[in-house]
């Protein structure tokens, strides 16, 4: 990352470009691997793709790079566990209106819940933006029904 280039600058592009690509219903991109599912956005100097395989359990690669330089990264692996008590469409659906609320305070994890209807949504991290981990699960009853673990940071060469 360039010196030019603040924390506070690559946070907002990160809050922008989730908020448009998953979150937004963005549209899908070219895949860059086979059969992974690719959501790209683009903002000046500042680039975002979110690389991922499947759909129940997946996992999946988001990058940001700066003037075609990758400078952060985040892996995530997420499944849901009681399929009985949620399927992927329930659990997208509530993380799409819980990530929509917590990136209007103009950051993207850790140290929020929401609630959407009988679910709770709740994210944790550790860490800040150059060096990160969390994790982020849906309730039902006290119950746990889906769980995701994330890490990241910057990149640096």
């Amino acid at each position: 990352m360039t010196a030019t280039i603040s924390l506070q600058k690559l946070n907002q592009f990160i809050v922008q470009a989730k908020a448009a690509t998953y979150v937004g219903d963005g549209q899908n991109a070219e895949p860059s691997r086979k059969r992974a599912h690719d959501l790209a956005f683009q903002d000046g100097d500042f680039s975002y793709l979110d690389s991922y395989f499947g759909g129940t359990d997946f996992i999946g690669q988001e990058v940001v790079y700066e003037k075609d330089e990758p400078v952060w990264a985040m892996n995530y692996y997420g499944r849901i566990l009681q399929p009985e008590k949620i399927t992927a469409v329930q659990a997208g659906q509530i993380i799409k209106q819980s990530l929509s609320k917590l990136y209007e305070e103009e950051r993207f994890w850790g140290g929020f819940s929401h609630t959407v209807g009988a679910f709770s949504y709740t994210d944790t991290s550790q860490g800040d933006l150059p060096s990160f981990t969390g994790k982020e699960w849906i309730t039902r009853n006290g119950m746990t029904v889906y769980e995701l673990v994330y890490h990241g940071g910057m990149i640096k060469v």
